[in-house]
This record gives C-alpha cells, structure tokens and sequence, in this order.
C-alpha cells in the first residue's frame, strides 16, 4: 500500500515544527519516528495532507538532569532510553518498560513523544510516565504549557492535545527518598503488543500501579499506606476489580483480569525493599 499524496514540511526548530502544525489547520500530523504513523498512512487510515518531520529538530534530543527534574527530549529513541545512564539511575522503570516495546529496529526508530502522543492502550511508556508522575512540556500556536501524563490520554489512541500543539520533552521527577519499581508484562511473543501490563512504584509510605491493556488509557490505582507481602493480595484484588477490559480475538476479558492480579502481585513484590 502507498500512502495518499501529502506535502512533507521539514524545520530545523520547535518554533517551525509548531508554525507548520498550525498552518495545516488540523490536517497535519509530526513525523517523529513513523513506527504508528507510517503503517497507518500505508493503509490510510490516516490521510494527512501534510506531514511535518521533525528528525532534524535537535533541541527534541536532549537528555539532561535539570533543576530536579529528568528531561527527556520527545525525539529520545526508545533504545536511549533503554541503555542510557542517566535514564538507569534516575528513572529504571522508563529503561525497563523501553526494553519491552516491539524489537531492535522499533526501538532503533520509535521516540518516546510519538509512543506518547499516538496514545495506544497496550503502549508500555505511558504507563511507565505515570507511575512515575512525569510531566510533559508542550507547545503549541498559544505558547507553552505543562501537562501531567496522568491527564494526557482520555481515550484509545486519542490524547487532550490541542490542534498543532506538540510534545517537546518528557520531565521525570528526581525522587527525593528511596523509591522502588516494578515493572512486568504478557504479550503472546516478546515484543507483541502487550495483552496485560502493569507498573508500580513504592515509597515514603506510598505505593501505586498503573496497568495498561486493560482500558482505552491507562489505569492508575493509589495505594496508601505502607506496603508489605501480606498486603499484596488485597492491593492485586482491588486492581482486578478496578478495571473493565472486554473480550477481543486475543484475549476474554475474564483471561485479562485473571492477569492483572498476578502481574500486580509480581510488580509489587519487585518494588518492596529487600526484593
């Protein structure tokens, strides 16, 4: 399949990536690493009349430590993020979940502002952002703004995003105490969708899971208190309970609630001191 016709805008800035955005009046898409947004344009699903790419957009490639936040540019590949040292001490869970996402060419490609923004159920890093209550910095035609990743997705690959506005980097917060993760998930073969996935972090008296696979944006349930083995079950209990997947040709979504209790009980005995 070829893509419908399209005129291909390339800037050098954000400011030139937001102007072309904005110009298209809703009828273009960003370009980051094309892994959903190609293979959508193949089939045409998605008809942009103008696609705006941003591989040349340097400044969307920074990975520092800033004023007690980590900042991830959007165009960060996932396989950066999977093997780069600043990600490994200060956000594990996000090299984790990075290690997970498709295979070597995917992550050669895919940037973690295009798996956010396409926004798919069974995506591991919006789950990851989540549980670790990441940030994202966002420009568009009005200016700047920050938006939590909790309140980025509110549907199945649809985001709050206004028209022409664009994700520029990913903020992590420095956790100030210990902090301690989990992270698991089931597909059919590594590298598959996820079927169920879940992500927790533990710490200062809190813990909390975040699941995907199971809704059309990912779930987060706060859990407080301390946490301890005993207490795991009742966490998984009220995780199985607090989701509503349905039945597709992969899964029955009794099958997937079954899951989510042992991936939350594997997930929370990653993250309890001492494990």
């Amino acid at each position: 399949m070829k893509p419908a016709p399209f005129r291909y805008v390339r800037p050098g800035t954000v400011a030139e990536a937001v102007a072309a955005l904005a110009a298209a009046g809703g009828e273009a898409r960003p370009l980051a690493g094309g892994q959903s947004l190609v293979p959508l344009m193949n089939l045409r699903l998605a008809r942009p009349t103008v696609v705006v790419d941003l591989n040349r957009v340097g400044e969307l490639e920074r990975l520092a430590v800033e004023d007690g936040w980590l900042v991830i540019g959007a165009m960060v590949r996932h396989r950066r993020l999977a093997t780069d040292p600043l990600v490994a001490r200060h956000a594990p869970l996000l090299a984790e979940a990075a290690r997970w996402i498709g295979h070597g060419a995917i992550r050669a490609r895919g940037t973690i502002g295009g798996s956010l923004a396409h926004a798919d159920p069974a995506a591991e890093l919006p789950c990851a952002a989540i549980a670790l209550d990441a940030e994202l910095s966002v420009d568009g035609p009005g200016g700047g703004r920050t938006v939590a990743a909790a309140g980025l997705v509110d549907g199945a690959f649809s985001t709050r995003l206004g028209g022409g506005e664009l994700i520029t980097a990913v903020r992590v917060p420095l956790a100030a105490g210990a902090r301690r993760w989990g992270f698991a998930e089931l597909a059919r073969r590594h590298g598959d969708f996820a079927l169920v996935l879940a992500a927790a972090t533990t710490g200062d008296g809190v813990a909390g899971v975040t699941l995907g696979g199971v809704a059309g944006a990912p779930l987060r349930v706060e859990v407080e208190g301390g946490l301890d083995e005993a207490g795991i079950p009742a966490v998984a209990a009220r995780c199985r309970d607090a989701c509503h997947p349905g039945d597709d040709v992969h899964a029955t979504a009794a099958w997937r609630r079954a899951m989510v209790e042992v991936l939350v009980t594997r997930v929370l005995r990653q993250a309890l001191p001492g494990r």
